[in-house]
């Protein structure tokens, strides 16, 4: 017993002077300095932080402490005022936004409303705001040619101009200036790489008369045809004979381009209406439904085109439907033709009158009658030249407008106001030129109106007005 009690004893002793294993392990030990470390680190990051603002607000004390209390009240009201003019930048900024918002969106109607007109939809009211012309107004020569005028074209940009005439002359000439150059005829060798077979009649003067003209959309390419019965093309850059399309039998009366393409179409006295490709120098089509010879074409963007003929007949021939909508006339002969927009065109006969047609009515919607009227004072007795003196021999309308004009022999260009909603034709202006209106073309811009003039009619010889001069004549227009 003695012994067990000193045992415990010593082994009670053992526990209280010394730290057993368990206190002395290494994970134990290590945890411990970690926790110290880690709770030393944490007061140290503290202390930094607290002196750095303590640092930061004593550096913005010593700035403004040796301040007037005139220079504090200056310093605070300069920046008031900077903050007052950085709120004014931001709303012009935000102005500017909005304004460069404001233009995009004008320029974005301005395009489609040009877009509508371009293709017929929208017609612009050029006819009301037409002045009536001063003293000073008048038709001015710009051009000479040695015989009747046929044909007068303008470019798209309505800076340049081009005519032919029963003389053979194809002319190239400033609207500015009436400075021209002349399209050199290509010679015989030419003509045969172009699969003509030779004749000894090219070289004549008569074979040589041009009584159509056209102009591409684009201002690249020159039409014209005549007597030989070939239409002949044109490069407006070099002036050069590229190409003459065979394949009419008859007098090439007639010629256009569609609007924004290619694509010429041509009208021959042998009643056929032709379709050919300028760009790949082809042919695409042909139309036959005339009974007469045909007198006149036009056309548009769409892919049609108008003709008229000795047949008194208005024909719209569709070209991928190759289908035809026949328009007859039944008071008098109709001589020339023109689109007014996709759905309506006018029509010049040969008793003076002028016809505004509808593709919704067979028969004309409206009638000016007597709209050239046969005047007796003329410089000659023969009553056939007084008779074709008041044939409608040229209409035209300012592209995607109200406005039109007509020309014939009886001294006077006439302006009309036509109304598509009240389907009427207004009467507007006369403007005096003497001689036989052949051609009419108007500046895009309504400015001005352009009239290829002559003694004789286009298509013959029916009469002579001696006073009158060939050539080309030019009118201003004022709007208002």
């Amino acid at each position: 017993m003695k012994f067990k009690n000193e045992k415990k004893k010593g082994f009670g002793a053992k526990r209280i002077g010394k730290k057993s294993s368990i206190d002395r392990d290494p994970f134990f030990e290590e945890e411990t300095k970690k926790r110290g470390k880690f709770n030393y680190d944490d007061e140290d990051i503290e202390s930094v932080e607290s002196e750095e603002e303590g640092k930061v607000g004593e550096e913005i004390e010593d700035k403004f402490s040796h301040e007037t209390v005139g220079e504090k009240r200056k310093r605070l009201v300069e920046e008031t005022l900077d903050r007052i003019e950085e709120a004014k930048r931001k709303e012009r900024e935000e102005d500017d936004e909005e304004d460069d918002g404001v233009r995009d969106s004008l320029v974005v109607k301005t395009l489609m409303q040009e877009q509508l007109e371009k293709s017929g939809r929208v017609q612009r009211a050029i006819a009301s705001r037409v002045q009536e012309p001063q003293s000073s107004d008048e038709f001015r020569v710009i051009v000479k040619h040695q015989q009747s005028v046929t044909g007068v074209a303008l470019s798209d940009d309505d800076s340049r101009g081009f005519s032919v005439s029963k003389d053979g002359t194809i002319l190239h000439w400033d609207v500015s200036s009436g400075k021209s150059d002349e399209y050199k005829w290509p010679s015989n060798e030419v003509l045969k790489s172009h699969g003509l077979k030779f004749q000894e009649s090219w070289n004549t003067r008569h074979n040589k008369q041009s009584l159509a003209l056209a102009v591409s959309s684009d201002g690249r390419y020159v039409a014209t045809g005549g007597v030989d019965c070939h239409v002949h093309l044109w490069d407006v850059r070099t002036r050069e004979h590229v190409q003459a399309f065979i394949g009419h039998r008859g007098i090439v009366s007639s010629l256009c381009f569609r609007e924004g393409t290619a694509e010429l179409f041509s009208g021959s006295y042998d009643r056929t209406l032709r379709i050919w490709n300028a760009e790949d120098r082809t042919h695409i089509d042909s139309s036959f439904g005339h009974q007469s010879e045909i007198l006149s074409i036009d056309a548009l963007r769409r892919e049609c085109v108008l003709s008229v003929g000795r047949d008194r007949t208005l024909q719209l021939y569709k070209v991928p439907e190759s289908t035809h909508l026949i328009f007859r006339a039944s008071e008098a002969n109709l001589e020339c033709c023109c689109f007014v927009n996709s759905d309506e065109f006018l029509a010049g006969s040969d008793n003076g009158s002028i016809a505004l047609w509808s593709i919704l009515n067979k028969k004309p919607v409206f009638i000016v009658k007597n709209a050239h009227h046969v005047i007796a004072d003329h410089d000659s007795a023969n009553h056939n030249c007084t008779s074709a003196c008041s044939w409608v021999s040229s209409v035209a309308v300012c592209r995607g407008s109200d406005l039109a004009a007509s020309g014939a022999g009886d001294g006077c260009v006439r302006l009309w106001g036509v109304e598509s909603g009240s389907r009427a034709i207004q009467p507007l202006f006369g403007l005096p030129l003497p001689g036989f209106v052949n051609s009419l073309a108007f500046a895009k811009s309504g400015q001005f109106l352009i009239a290829g003039v002559g003694q004789e009619p286009r298509l013959g010889r029916w009469g002579c007005l001696k006073s009158a001069q060939n050539g080309v004549a030019i009118h201003p227009l004022r709007l208002s």
